[in-house]
């Protein structure tokens, strides 16, 4: 069986004078999480509404599972979930009676819709609210019974548009924490989002556009090394607080770290070079220091500041 994939060619829409997407050449294929980062009114949500023929392209086209979405939209989109901004469910209805409209909908079989449902509503952690009235629901609590609608008829594609805007901090959080327990579920998720600290927090790789053009696709590993010089950076949590000396000895001379900044007495960011394998090996000899390390992260600042070079340049 062909691994899930996404694919555009020369994708293009304008309103008018206005260009919103302008040539999306882009190609994704395999069980993994790709941000589609970019400011609002980049062209993220006018890209989705033309992956799932919601609107239709100026020129060129594009294919979900290698089946053309412009030509054959039902069969394109049969194995794809999609949350598109935020939709509404009539609020008279409790999570089970909404998703068992969409499973119908969906084509789920009779048979089955009641496991489906009890699964997605585990997996988007609402399985104790199945009986109750979406109208009392918090807006991060319908938002998760969107996703769940998204999963119903277990896709192996999922085209998300910014699942977590709108909600307070805690909603974000649980949203994000579902989209990384989907990532274990080997399937291709699309997600656009305008806010750096979720790309990195739950996102493989990352396609940056801006002004309708895409800048760049590729890890966030490879993107953050090929516009720091060729450097990759991680934060460093520690348990107490370490001297100067202790860190420009012991850690700056770790092979592979290129520097080393104290954040603050219990925060470090190492950049360093090399890939994966020289990231491994670095961990492993922070923890052999016994210097207290708590956690070790990704830099949200790297891609920050690939972020702001590359939209700064498109002005």
């Amino acid at each position: 069986m062909a691994p899930p994939s996404i694919e555009t060619v020369d994708l293009t829409k304008s309103f008018g004078q206005f260009t919103a997407l302008d040539s999306l050449n882009l190609k994704i294929e395999g069980t993994k999480c790709v941000g589609f980062l970019g400011p609002n009114g980049a062209g993220k949500t006018t890209a989705l509404k033309l992956l799932t023929d919601m609107i239709f392209p100026t020129k060129g086209a594009c294919w979900i599972n290698g089946i053309s979405v412009q030509a054959d939209r039902k069969r394109a989109l049969a194995d794809a979930g999609v949350l598109i901004e935020s939709p509404e469910i009539y609020p008279s209805l409790t999570p089970n009676e909404a998703l068992e409209m969409v499973a119908d909908l969906r084509g789920v079989p009779t048979s089955e819709r009641r496991d489906r449902i009890r699964t997605v509503l585990s997996e988007v952690k609402m399985g104790d609210w199945a009986d109750e009235r979406v109208g009392r629901f918090s807006k991060g609590m319908k938002q998760r019974i969107n996703l769940a609608a998204a999963l119903v008829h277990n896709p192996d594609v999922l085209l998300l548009d910014e699942p977590s805007t709108g909600l307070d901090p805690r909603g974000m959080a649980e949203v994000r924490t579902i989209v990384r327990e989907l990532k274990k579920s080997q399937r291709l998720i699309f997600m656009s989002s305008h806010i750096l600290s979720e790309v990195v927090d739950v996102c493989d790789e990352v396609a940056l556009i801006d002004k309708g053009k895409l800048l760049f696709y590729d890890t966030l590993e490879n993107v953050t090394s090929r516009f720091a010089g060729g450097h990759a950076s991680i934060d460093v949590l520690l348990a107490r607080p370490l001297s100067a000396e202790t860190v420009r000895q012991k850690i700056g001379a770790l092979p592979g770290v290129a520097s080393v900044d104290q954040l603050d007495p219990k925060r470090l960011r190492l950049k360093f070079t090399g890939g994966v394998g020289v990231q491994e090996r670095l961990v492993e000899q922070l923890v052999g220091l016994h210097v207290g390390v708590i956690s070790v992260a990704e830099s949200e600042s790297a891609l920050e500041e690939v972020y702001l070079s590359q939209i700064s340049r498109g002005d």
